[in-house]
């Protein structure tokens, strides 16, 4: 494999929400990041992943896109956001920016107009049927969404409020497309694509992940958006296989730089409950599965390297100990991800060993996955008691790694003076 300049980066993940407040209002913001690069120098870095900072209703906690093209309020503005990009470029650090392209926001004015009449030009721009099948939301319950006015259901994998994209009408990638190379004019340095091998689904054959269609559209998106430049792309795919990771990435396919597998991240899942079950973690199975990613690749793929991200736990209070051993935990697994061959993605508060939070009420936490996920096991099927189910949380659920970042020991840990 030819080497490339990502080949040797690291990459520190950013979640805007909690990373620092320059305002005290409470959110972190995008001048807030601006106020910590030269932290993010000294460490070392060479690439921000930014998490959403669009304009959303923040249903998903902005994996629900309003305007692919506009800032949310709650993180600044457009000039901010060429700011940031500048004054990291001026330290060597380049911007990768998060794009969702499975679904939209139902507050997307493509849905908006969709929602309008069946034969609304943006109609198509989703996935409409009169009849529903079997399919069900990733955040649980049905993947359909009946819509009165029109008299038909879409489809959404996720919320109800992140209505899936039609990526068999033309239409739609060609506004993404368009879309994407006004981001690279930013002078961005690469993105992060979400759940990206949902687009390819084939919903009335029951396909939601790896559909058929799915390489010849990432294909397609290379050839008009990213052939020829330095970027670097990384796609998330949760159900990878190394012989499906190389399709993805072998440089001679012309997809993706890299793609994020999960197969070491699940291993603790219960098989009927996943995440929301505790199980004991296996070292051997751990070792496995590391060996074999490690080794399935000889020139035709490449490995994205991680423990934690917004959507996992701290892997030093998961499987490590984040009491008396917390500090050599935390040493031992950057050890092992830096080690190995890849492209090593940092969360923030990783590099100081930030752990698993414990909030004394279900109603204290945010995330959409846990509440949906609460009614359904507990509430509905009673599959899992109330305590059952917390364990799980403190184990296992997303927002604990979405606390604030931990800058120092004054109030508020120094990421808001309000």
């Amino acid at each position: 494999m030819n080497q490339q300049w990502w080949h040797s980066a690291v990459v520190y993940q950013v979640y805007p929400r909690s990373f620092c407040d320059s305002s005290g209002d409470g959110n972190g913001d995008l001048k807030g990041i601006i106020s910590k690069l030269d932290y993010l120098e000294k460490l070392g870095i060479d690439l921000i992943w930014l998490s959403p900072v669009y304009l959303s209703p923040m249903k998903d906690n902005g994996y629900d896109i309003a305007d692919y093209q506009a800032i949310d309020p709650r993180f600044g503005n457009m000039n901010d956001m060429r700011q940031l990009i500048h004054q990291a470029k001026q330290r060597n650090i380049g911007i990768m920016m998060d794009l969702v392209l499975n679904h939209t926001s139902d507050q997307h004015h493509w849905f908006k107009q969709a929602k309008q009449s069946r034969d609304n030009p943006y109609r198509d721009y989703y996935i409409w049927r009169d009849q529903t099948n079997q399919i069900r939301s990733i955040f649980s319950g049905p993947a359909w969404q009946y819509d009165p006015v029109t008299s038909q259901y879409y489809f959404h994998l996720f919320a109800d409020a992140q209505p899936d994209l039609n990526w068999e009408n033309p239409a739609v990638a060609k506004e993404i497309h368009q879309m994407i190379s006004w981001w690279v004019e930013q002078g961005v340095a690469g993105f992060r694509l979400d759940v990206i091998d949902l687009i390819g689904k084939q919903i009335d054959q029951g396909i939601t992940e790896n559909g058929p269609r799915l390489h010849p559209l990432l294909q397609q998106m290379h050839q008009a958006c990213f052939k020829g430049k330095k970027l670097v792309t990384v796609g998330e795919t949760w159900g990878a296989t190394p012989e499906i990771a190389k399709l993805y990435s072998d440089p001679r396919r012309e997809e993706l730089s890299m793609v994020f597998q999960f197969e070491h991240a699940a291993l603790d899942w219960h098989p009927e409950h996943g995440k929301w079950q505790v199980q004991d973690f296996d070292l051997v199975a751990l070792k496995k599965v590391l060996s074999k990613w490690q080794t399935a690749f000889d020139g035709d793929g490449w490995n994205a390297l991680f423990w934690n991200n917004h959507d996992l736990p701290r892997i030093v209070s998961r499987w490590g100990n984040d009491g008396e051993y917390r500090e050599a935990s935390a040493k031992l697994f950057a050890t092992l991800l830096h080690g190995m061959q890849g492209t090593p993605y940092i969360y923030q508060g990783e590099e100081i060993a930030m752990t698993n939070v414990q909030f004394a009420e279900l109603s204290d936490y945010d995330d959409i996955e846990i509440k949906n996920s609460y009614q359904e096991k507990v509430v509905e099927q009673q599959s899992l008691s109330h305590q059952q189910f917390m364990q799980g949380v403190y184990q296992s659920a997303r927002d604990n790694a979405r606390t604030p970042m931990q800058w120092d020991n004054s109030d508020n840990a120094g990421f808001s003076c309000g």
